[in-house]
């Protein structure tokens, strides 16, 4: 199935913002960010994905979403880092939410002293446009594209980094929550906690 008629979502558009938590792309706006990746995904829907790929359109978490791999064309840092026993000092805890809507929920990150290293990828989350008229709240326009990006995540590895536990938890609460609905997979719930247990996000 090809991918056509993406779209930045509103959402998404946090991460243009220098004070949001997660990845920031800082030297791209959405609208130049919108367009570099309907090119790559239009040459992705042209060619075969293979086991040697590290740019290429993956499954996500439903149906309804799909995972954009592709080499950082931009400035952003990695969202995440191994725990190690040089970078303990700087793991930070505390309470934060997404957005004004949300409830807070606990989170776990870095405060390093200096730039995380810069994002070798960036995976970008797609939901389908049934999915986010689903979402969509009371005087929210429809939202006009096929697809739209509803996050932007700094990796240094192609691989999907497995979900928060946190954020399945929001998903299974449903969309009143900010959730997408979908119930929690015990299995993949397991794996999530394996590797964060291990790692943290970087602000």
């Amino acid at each position: 199935m090809k991918i056509e008629n993406v779209k930045i979502t509103d959402f998404a558009k946090r991460h243009f913002d220098s004070k949001f938590g997660g990845t920031k792309i800082l030297d791209s706006t959405p609208e130049d960010f919108e367009r570099i990746l309907s090119l790559s995904i239009s040459a992705l829907n042209l060619l075969p994905t293979n086991e040697y790929s590290t740019e290429r359109i993956l499954p996500g978490y439903a149906d309804f979403c799909k995972l954009i791999v592709l080499k950082n064309f931009t400035t952003a840092k990695t969202g995440s880092l191994p725990i190690t026993i040089e970078n303990y000092q700087y793991l930070r805890t505390g309470y934060s939410s997404r957005s004004a809507s949300e409830l807070p929920i606990m989170d776990r990150w870095f405060d390093l002293p200096l730039s995380a290293p810069t994002a070798k990828y960036l995976v970008v989350v797609l939901y389908s446009k049934e999915q986010l008229d689903k979402e969509r709240k009371e005087g929210e326009e429809e939202f006009d594209g096929d697809w739209g990006a509803v996050a932007i995540l700094g990796q240094m590895s192609s691989e999907e980094e497995v979900m928060k536990p946190i954020t399945m938890m929001r998903n299974a609460l449903g969309i009143e929550e900010g959730g997408s609905g979908v119930p929690i997979d015990r299995e993949a719930y397991k794996k999530s906690v394996d590797f964060w247990s291990n790692n943290a996000t970087v602000r």
